[in-house]
C-alpha cells in the first residue's frame, strides 16, 4: 500500500501562483512514476503533469509553459508549481502514484477567480 498526502491547494486570482505538495509513505518501490490529475465539476479526470524517478516529465498541453513538476526521490515527495493561474484552471487535484499499481491521494481543491 501506498499513502500519498496533498497539500497547497486554495483560493488565487488569476495570474496568481500556487505551489502543491504531495507526500508518498508506504511501500514505495524505488522506480515509479508520481505526478498530477485534476478534475474539474462535470468533467472527466485529467493529467495535468508526471515524473518519472530519473525526472522525465510529460505535461498536459494547457498547462505547458505554466506548470512545472518536480519531485524529490529521497524524501518521496513531488511538487507542482503553478503560475500564471486561469480560472479554467480551477479543479480538485489529485496525486498520483504508479508502478504497476496505481494510488491517488484524497485530493486539494484549486480555485482562481477571474
Amino acid at each position: 500500500q501506498v499513502q500519498l498526502v496533498e497539500s497547497g491547494g486554495g483560493l488565487v486570482q488569476a495570474g496568481g501562483s500556487l505551489r502543491l505538495s504531495c507526500a508518498a509513505s508506504g511501500s514505495i518501490f524505488s522506480i515509479n512514476t508520481m505526478g498530477w490529475y485534476r478534475q474539474a465539476p462535470g468533467k472527466s479526470r485529467e493529467l495535468v503533469a508526471t515524473i518519472r524517478t530519473g525526472g522525465r516529465t510529460n505535461y498536459a498541453d494547457s498547462v505547458k509553459g505554466r506548470f512545472t513538476i518536480s519531485r524529490d526521490n529521497t524524501k518521496n515527495t513531488v511538487s507542482l508549481q503553478m503560475n500564471s493561474l486561469k480560472p479554467e484552471d480551477t479543479a480538485v487535484y489529485y496525486c498520483n502514484y504508479k508502478w504497476g499499481v496505481e494510488y491517488w491521494g484524497q485530493g486539494t481543491q484549486v480555485t482562481v477567480s477571474s
